[in-house]
């Protein structure tokens, strides 16, 4: 038969429930000719049964409802409020009308020759009739295997069995809810297709999985549904779908029924990405916030001009800040109510899928932002979602954030866990990332972060650590790793934490294993060389070894170097503003700061804006001040000269494994000059795993150092200059060793030769062989 969307008319305001027009109104003429079969009594839902439906609390609506055998007949019951008349109809050409039990409810005992292979109810409103298929006559439409493994925590494809799912189900078409909410006394169904009430579409609890189900014919596609849940004190709430795929556009926050039609190009990709692990491999990267990078644009719409503008500049990945929904922009992505969705704000979940797909083609990894430390309290989203803290720790001390006013997860239970482990291979899995930072590692590791005494609980050892935390982060990067080749995880910890970048199973001197990151962003780098480099060069002298100390732990992690978004936001200026000096010192500070980053062990993450050296701190609403670049402006050349050098360093990074291929292998670094504080000079070697070295000095001082002596391996005939951030073409002064320089026997620095160089004010220089 015909299936027809099922939809529960609204009633007209003032009046007596009665439906809305439908273009799907009358049911098409069945293929076999309807027979009458007069009920032979009416079969009424039980009173108590019948207050439970009414007030949103019953557990088994499929139970009452639907047809069920009763003595020699069978007893149909259907819940349809607001209809006239309804009738079943089966494909044997039975119709039999159902008795008015009031408030919405109809039954009829009948006798059947047979019991009906499968039946429909033509529903008659005021002014329109619908035929659609019973949802309770339907059994389950998830699967034994899946609550099972829901229960045991272990669902790593969590999506596929929670959410609204379109599919066909005993061959009929249409969406299967599935949502966990273990204390609710009732849930239903509310969207667009019931015009929000869901007195027609109650689910069912599936027993101690604490999961509710109902599968509704004939709906799909773009409808908006949330769950209504009657918490244990009666009151009810509605809420988005925590699994949803898709949602409305913020500040609306339904959620929105999806089914993926993206068909994917990036085989080559996916095929190499896992070659070389991410820390022996050339690996820098462009962090940019998508809705402000040009302000305005779709996903496709970047898809046009994001890939070309990374691949012209040379960067190995791309990171984007947090892209799962969020209600509130002014967050940057950081307090997330949409776990499983894409931002709708920038197009649909497909979208994103393409631009994804776009920066593969053009060899671009890219990286995503993900928040599991915390979520909002919004009241439609995940706090005490079904009237109980759920997703949340129940004690206070553990759920309350207190730096962001928002809600810690509960690491110990294993749904919550399953939720978030499954969610992280939802992004890699179904949207092809080759990678999550993981945001806010620091505040999940410990009971005690940002709290005073009192305000927090040990462990069960006594000590500070949440031990849930660390059992969930192992966890994940396990699992993550074992299931999606060339992945990458990456931990925003800025703390002492050992192990962090270590093996799960490979415990360390504190007792814990790893956590099994494969990198970890080097925060102590990152604050001690800005505070070097804000000083005058007079005063750098005093503070040489903030430039230094990296190298005493720089193999203790695997580490990415982050200039980051949060460098250059509320009040803390952007990179090239917090030089001191003049326009041009400043210009040359940041470019000799670049090159200086760029040879140094780890790997490297710039911002939007500083790759030009944009002078105004970052704004969501703004984005980058692309106007700097535009050659009508007059200072434009100093701000291309900028970009031009960040398109050389990657350019000579990616070709020059000496710089990328021994990261985290103390043999690929030795220090030249390192003590050289009246100088502000520092020079050092890397080298690659054949020995190929690349000479890297930096003078962060504003005078020409002249025949400056540095010693140098005695193997290496002679020095070319391969990069020079004092370059003309960069807006430098154009200071340089232009001819190739030969080593003199004339030992310096513990080595038996040396060179004597020209060094560039404020400028970093790369040497090879």
């Amino acid at each position: 038969m015909t299936r027809r969307p099922t939809r529960t008319p609204r009633p007209a305001p003032g009046s007596s429930p009665a439906p809305a027009a439908s273009p799907q109104a009358a049911p098409a003429t069945p293929a076999v000719p309807e027979q009458r079969a007069p009920a032979t009594a009416d079969a009424p839902v039980p009173q108590s049964d019948r207050d439970r439906l009414l007030s949103g609390t019953h557990h088994d609506p499929h139970a009452v409802l639907g047809a069920h055998p009763a003595g020699d007949g069978i007893a149909f019951r259907a819940w349809r409020p607001h209809a006239r008349a309804v009738a079943v109809t089966t494909p044997e050409g039975l119709r039999a009308e159902l008795h008015d039990d009031g408030d919405g409810f109809f039954s009829a005992l009948l006798h059947p020759a047979a019991p009906p292979s499968a039946y429909e109810l033509d529903i008659t409103y005021a002014d329109t009739r619908q035929r659609v298929a019973d949802a309770y006559s339907l059994a389950p439409a998830v699967g034994e295997l899946d609550l099972h493994l829901i229960g045991e925590g272990r669902h790593e494809q969590l999506w596929t069995a929670l959410g609204a799912r379109p599919m066909e189900h005993q061959g009929i078409q249409g969406t299967r809810f599935t949502v966990w909410a273990p204390n609710a006394r009732g849930v239903r169904v509310v969207g667009t297709f019931n015009f929000w009430d869901g007195a027609a579409h109650s689910m069912r609890s599936l027993g101690s999985s604490g999961i509710w189900e109902l599968f509704v014919p004939d709906i799909g596609d773009g409808e908006l549904y949330k769950y209504e849940i009657t918490r244990p004190d009666g009151s009810k709430t509605q809420r988005a779908d925590p699994l949803a795929t898709r949602t409305e556009t913020p500040p609306a926050n339904s959620s929105v029924i999806h089914t993926s039609r993206h068909t994917w190009h990036d085989e080559a990709w996916l095929r190499t990405r896992g070659e070389r692990p991410a820390h022996e491999a050339p690996f820098s990267v462009y962090e940019l916030h998508l809705p402000s990078w040009r302000p305005g644009l779709t996903y496709r719409q970047l898809a046009d001009e994001l890939p070309a503008y990374i691949a012209d500049l040379g960067f190995t990945h791309v990171e984007l800040m947090p892209v799962a929904e969020h209600p509130f922009g002014g967050s940057w992505g950081y307090q997330v109510t949409g776990f499983y969705a894409p931002t709708a704000r920038l197009g649909t979940p497909d979208d994103f899928k393409y631009l994804v797909d776009a920066l593969h083609q053009a060899g671009i990894g890219v990286l995503m932002d993900w928040v599991p430390a915390h979520f909002p309290r919004d009241d439609w989203a995940l706090a005490e979602f079904d009237g109980r803290p759920l997703y949340e720790h129940e004690d206070p001390r553990r759920s309350a954030h207190p730096d962001w006013g928002t809600l810690e997860f509960d690491y110990g239970r294993r749904e919550v866990r399953n939720f978030l482990v499954a969610n992280a291979l939802y992004w890699c899995e179904e949207f092809h990332i080759d990678g999550l930072r993981v945001d806010a590692v620091a505040s999940m590791l410990y009971l005690d972060y940002s709290r005073e005494d009192g305000e927090w609980v040990p462990n069960e050892f006594g000590g500070r650590e949440n031990l849930d935390a660390v059992s969930f982060l192992q966890e994940m990067n396990a699992t993550l790793y074992r299931r999606v080749p060339g992945v990458v995880t990456i931990a925003e910890e800025s703390t002492a934490w050992d192990g962090v970048t270590r093996a799960t199973h490979h415990v360390g001197p504190g007792g814990f294993g790893g956590l099994g990151f494969g990198l970890k962003w080097n925060m102590g780098w990152m604050h001690d060389s800005l505070d070097y480099l804000a000083h005058e060069p007079v005063y750098r002298t005093f503070h040489h070894n903030e430039m230094t100390f990296s190298m005493v732990y720089a193999y203790s992690e695997n580490y990415v170097l982050p200039i980051s978004h949060d460098e250059v936001v509320h009040g803390k200026k952007s990179l090239v503003s917090k030089m001191p000096g003049d326009w041009w010192q400043q210009r040359a500070t940041h470019r000799a700061y670049l090159g200086f980053m760029w040879a140094h062990p780890g790997k490297q993450l710039l911002f939007m804006g500083q790759e030009f050296a944009q002078g105004a701190e970052w704004s969501e609403a703004r984005g980058p001040d692309w106007w700097l670049l535009d050659p009508a402006y007059e200072a434009a050349p100093d701000h291309r000269g900028v970009r031009d050098l960040t398109r050389d360093l990657n350019a000579v990074y990616r070709d020059v494994p000496a710089l990328w291929e021994r990261d985290t292998d103390p043999a690929g670094f030795s220090w030249v000059v390192g003590d050289a504080a009246q100088d502000n000079v520092f020079a050092f070697l890397r080298h690659a795993a054949d020995g190929t070295p690349l000479l890297a000095v930096s003078n962060f001082s504003p005078v020409v150092r002249h025949e400056y002596r540095l010693g140098v391996p005695a193997s290496v005939p002679a020095w070319h200059e391969v990069l020079n951030t004092d370059a003309a073409r960069y807006g430098g002064g154009g200071v340089a060793n232009p001819d190739p320089v030969k080593p003199d026997d004339v030992a310096a620095h513990g080595r038996s030769a040396s060179v004597r160089l020209t060094l560039p004010p404020l400028a970093t220089i790369w040497l090879k062989p």
